[in-house]
C-alpha cells in the first residue's frame, strides 16, 4: 500500500511506558526464528521498536537478538516522549539509535522490514487501533512485518498480531509452562483488536475454547510434562481444522500461531 503523507507531528499519545528486562523475549524469539527470513532477505535491514517505554532496555535486547540473525541490522527505538528519547541516548551505538516520533515512523523515508510495538496499542481506544495499524503498514518495506502485541509484566503470557503490507496475517500465543491453568488465561493479554471480542459468537472466543478443550483432553500427558501436553493440545486443535502455522518445534516452546482469518473480528 502507498505510504501515507508524513504527519507534521508525532502520531499517538504518551503511554505509561512501564517495562522490564527480558519482558519481550518470547516475541523476539519468534522474530529471530520463523520470521528471521524477512530480515535475511531485506535490502535494508532496518527494524523499529515502536513505543519502547520509559526505559530502552527492550530496544537494546532486540538489537542484540537480531544481530545474531544479521550482523548489519539497524534498530531504531521510537518514542513519542522526548524525555525518554533523551534518557536512551547514552545507549546508542553503531546500529542502534533512538528518535522521537510515533506511528508515522520518522525514518527519513526509509522503510523498515520489522516493526515491533508491544504494550502500546492496548492503551488506546478500540476505535483507534485500526487507523494506526494502517499507518504503520503503509510504511513497511515490501515483505515487511508489523507486530502488535501485549504481554504481562514479566513476559510469561504474551500474544501478538502480525501484519504485512496487505493486512493482518496471524495471531500468536506464547505461554510459560506453569504460568497458566487454561490456555484461555491469556485472554486478558490479547491485542486491542481482539481483547473485547472474546465473547460467544466471535472467532477468537471459539479458538480459545478449542485450546482449552484440547488442553483438558490432554491431561493424561501431564505426567510427561507440560511441554508434551501442549504439543498434543496444538496437534489436536490443528486436527480439528484450525489453521495453525508452524509445527511442533514452535509448540514445544509454549507457542502457537494461527492464521488471522480464523480469529478475525466478526
Amino acid at each position: 500500500m502507498p505510504p501515507r503523507p508524513r504527519s507534521p507531528k508525532p502520531l499517538g499519545t504518551i503511554t505509561r511506558g512501564t517495562t522490564n528486562p527480558n519482558r519481550l523475549r518470547r516475541v523476539d524469539r519468534w522474530l529471530a526464528g520463523p520470521e528471521a527470513y524477512r530480515l535475511r532477505r531485506a535490502v535494508d535491514p532496518l527494524v523499529v521498536d515502536l513505543g519502547y517505554g520509559a526505559a530502552p532496555v527492550t530496544a537494546v535486547e532486540l538489537f542484540t537478538r537480531l544481530r545474531a540473525v544479521r550482523d548489519d541490522v539497524e534498530v531504531v527505538g521510537i518514542e513519542i516522549d522526548p524525555a525518554r528519547v533523551a534518557a536512551a541516548a547514552p545507549l546508542a551505538r553503531p546500529g542502534l539509535a533512538f528518535r522521537q516520533g510515533g506511528f508515522e515512523l520518522p525514518l527519513d523515508g526509509r522503510r523498515p522490514v520489522l516493526v515491533r510495538a508491544f504494550n502500546v496499542l492496548r492503551q488506546y481506544g478500540e476505535e483507534e487501533y485500526a487507523a494506526y495499524w494502517d499507518e504503520v503498514r503503509s510504511r513497511l518495506a515490501p515483505g515487511g512485518l508489523f507486530v502488535d502485541g501485549t504481554c504481562d509484566e514479566i513476559g510469561r503470557r504474551s500474544t501478538w498480531a502480525a501484519l504485512d503490507p496487505e493486512g493482518p496475517v496471524s495471531l500468536s500465543i506464547s505461554l510459560r509452562f506453569g504460568a497458566f491453568t487454561l490456555p484461555s488465561d491469556v485472554a486478558e493479554r490479547l491485542p486491542k483488536a481482539l481483547i473485547h471480542r472474546n465473547v460467544e459468537g466471535e472467532r477468537v472466543h471459539g479458538y480459545l475454547r478449542a485450546l482449552d478443550r484440547a488442553w483438558l483432553d490432554a491431561a493424561a500427558l501431564a505426567s510427561f510434562g507440560n511441554r508434551q501436553r501442549w504439543v498434543e493440545t496444538c496437534r489436536a486443535v490443528k486436527g480439528d481444522g484450525w489453521p495453525l502455522l508452524g509445527d511442533a518445534s514452535r509448540w514445544r516452546l509454549g507457542e502457537v500461531t494461527v492464521a488471522w482469518s480464523a480469529v478475525a473480528p466478526g
